[in-house]
């Protein structure tokens, strides 16, 4: 029923504004609403469509709604705003048949006190309906959609054409990408999945739908869901079989279970407990172990040097906007700062708990220059012991492209475009002298 308590519609609303409002990120609002796990599968499924499309969309839904009024919507309540957007989503972009959208908002409308705005709603929303073609024709869906001091340092860093490429691939539906404990038998848990092997050796299925936990494999531990790119940094180690690795900043955890399932005697160092739990419970529903510790990776050393560090530093995650596309819009110049002080910090420590010969892989998930390779000319600018060595293509998959010229790892959305594209990432290898 429309408004009622279980109606996804209106929780997307209060989820809404916990983002757009209150700086809360997405996952974390959807992961916190009592609301959003009393749903059944199929709501639950259209609620966070609506939501990241919704985000992932907002600049054009902004601008078609604006085009439409003869003067700008009032401030308050910015529910209106945000009621508009939702169903703007609808008829723009997913498909609901008008009256659905028109009169499911005009309801919500009704329990969210903004029955003094049911005339505007009615009239915008039915105005989108039939003009919504022409005015998206109209529109620069890549410029819009994200904010212009971002499009300018990544036009800026990588030219407009690849932009526009990233962009359009971070507007769709991510695919779902998976990572086998037991990688010889690629091909056929491929079949099983229904899935494609790319290069670079993951699975990928098509864009992420229903119950993850439901798919063949799931329960028995033998993958697990891992964005392609995300899978490249750990891989960039080598053989870690019998070694000692710690992976710094450990959470979500994939490259966690990567470094175990290769035989690492992982440390895995994260400073939430939440987070270190959740690795906790994920290596063993894989069946495999590694040492956790709570600590801050900014302080914590071991108890003697390591052959391996991975680093997989905090960052905008502006590499991620398919999968977060709440990023664009909490994060902001003012944010980068504090994360470059932090991944310097966080670079030394790296160095300085690596043993002589040892190798260092320091990864971001940016696409900001500021959070990659100049945080590495600092490091060496500065005189640390250390010295790139080049990734080859064939340790990516034969993918040459992939390789920027100083012969670190670059990843863009629009790689592999055609098949879905991968999450931006960038990654560098080092070995300390000595």
């Amino acid at each position: 029923m429309p408004g009622a308590p279980t109606d996804p519609r209106r929780l997307a609303l209060g989820l809404l504004a916990n983002v757009l409002q209150r700086g809360q990120p997405f996952d974390e609002a959807l992961a916190g609403s009592r609301g959003v796990a009393g749903l059944e599968a199929r709501d639950r499924g259209f609620l966070r469509l609506l939501l990241a499309t919704t985000l992932r969309r907002l600049g054009q839904i902004d601008a078609a709604v604006d085009s439409l009024v003869q003067r700008p919507l009032p401030r308050h309540p910015a529910e209106l705003r945000d009621l508009l957007r939702l169903g703007a989503a609808q008829l723009l972009f997913l498909g609901t048949p008008p009256h659905a959208a028109v009169s499911t908002s005009l309801a919500l409308a009704e329990t969210r006190k903004l029955r003094g705005f049911k005339g505007l709603i009615n009239a915008l929303l039915r105005r989108l309906a039939r003009e919504g073609e022409a005015i998206l024709a109209s529109q620069d869906a890549e410029r819009l959609n994200l904010p212009p001091w971002l499009w300018d340092r990544l036009v800026a860093a990588y030219g407009e054409a690849p932009t526009r490429a990233s962009v359009a691939v971070q507007l769709g539906e991510p695919p779902l990408d998976l990572s086998l404990k037991a990688g010889g038998e690629a091909a056929a848990w491929a079949e099983r999945l229904e899935a494609e092997i790319l290069p670079t050796g993951s699975l990928r299925r098509p864009a992420a739908g229903g119950d993850v936990t439901a798919l063949p494999g799931f329960a028995e531990g033998a993958w697990w869901v891992q964005d392609a790119a995300a899978a490249l940094p750990a891989r960039l180690l080598g053989p870690v079989a019998g070694q000692r690795v710690a992976d710094l900043c450990a959470a979500p955890g994939g490259k966690t279970a990567q470094l175990a399932a290769a035989g690492a005697e992982v440390i895995a160092v994260e400073v939430s407990r939440a987070r270190l739990a959740r690795i906790a419970e994920n290596l063993k529903r894989l069946g495999l172990a590694a040492a956790l510790v709570e600590a801050d990776a900014t302080a914590w050393q071991p108890p003697e040097p390591l052959p391996f560090v991975l680093l997989d530093a905090p960052c905008s995650a502006t590499g991620t906007l398919r999968r977060h596309p709440d990023v664009a819009r909490l994060k902001s110049p003012k944010d980068l700062p504090a994360l470059t002080a932090l991944q310097d910090r966080l670079l030394e420590r790296a160095a300085a708990a690596l043993a002589p010969g040892g190798t260092l892989v320091y990864a971001t998930c940016s696409l900001l220059p500021e959070e990659g390779p100049e945080r590495i000319a600092r490091l060496l600018g500065e005189g640390a012991p250390l010295a790139r060595r080049p990734v080859a293509p064939e340790e990516v998959g034969g993918l040459g492209e992939l390789i920027t010229a100083e012969g670190d790892l670059r990843t863009l959305p629009c790689h592999l475009a055609a098949r879905g594209g991968l999450d931006g990432f960038y990654a560098c290898r080092l070995t300390k002298s000595g």
